[in-house]
Order: structure tokens, then C-alpha cells, then sequence
């Protein structure tokens, strides 16, 4: 965990970094599937993001293909974690908050799969 960020903080960033990184999810199965796919992975993709993307509508722009919104719509949630939490915290230089759950994600692989590296 990110020494001298509150609790509050990582809570919030995993909550908007799973928000986001399902969104991106459900724009890239929609490459290889449609929306009303019988696939289970698919129906919850669209089961957990339809809210999101229907908060996001009115500020949608019309010219979006339909596959993309929810690219835009993670757009917004990944603007909201890089600028807007490190400005709420404090810090002076945009993107010091860093990603907590990429960061504890990441770690995790190293930890899990360095020692089977040459």
C-alpha cells in the first residue's frame, strides 16, 4: 500500500479503477462479441456497466459509435483518478496518487511470477 495515502483514497481509486478497467473490458469484448450475447462473461459486462453508461448519456456525444461509449465513459473515471484525486489530496504534481490498483496489481505479478523469470 502507498505510504502517506489515506484509506479512503486507495478505497475510492479501487472502486474507480474496477469501474474503469470493466468498462474497458466490455468495449473490448464488444469487439468480438455483441451486446446481447448469450456469453456469460458478456451479459455481466453489460449487466455491470448499462448504470454507468446510462448516468453518462446526457454528456455522451451523439457522433460516438455505439461500441465506444464505453471507452469514453472510462475516459472519464481514468481523468477522475489521474487529475482530480491527487488535486483532493494535496499533491502538487498531477498523477502523484499513481494508480494504487495498477500499482498493488502489479506487484502482485512480480511477486507471483519474477522468480519463474530467466
Amino acid at each position: 500500500m502507498p505510504a502517506g495515502i489515506p484509506i479512503w483514497a486507495i478505497g475510492l481509486d479501487y472502486v474507480l479503477g474496477a469501474i474503469m478497467w470493466t468498462l474497458i473490458g466490455r468495449f473490448g469484448m464488444n469487439i468480438f462479441l455483441p451486446t446481447n450475447s448469450p456469453f456469460f462473461f458478456m451479459k455481466a459486462f453489460v449487466k455491470i456497466t448499462d448504470p454507468f453508461l446510462r448516468v453518462f448519456k446526457p454528456i455522451t456525444p451523439g457522433f460516438i459509435i455505439e461500441p465506444m461509449i464505453p471507452l469514453y465513459v472510462a475516459w472519464f473515471f481514468y481523468m477522475v483518478r489521474f487529475f482530480l484525486m491527487p488535486w483532493l489530496l494535496g499533491y502538487s504534481v498531477l498523477g502523484m496518487l499513481s494508480f494504487p490498483l495498477e500499482d498493488d496489481f502489479a506487484g502482485w505479478l512480480y511477486r507471483t511470477f519474477g522468480p519463474l523469470m530467466p
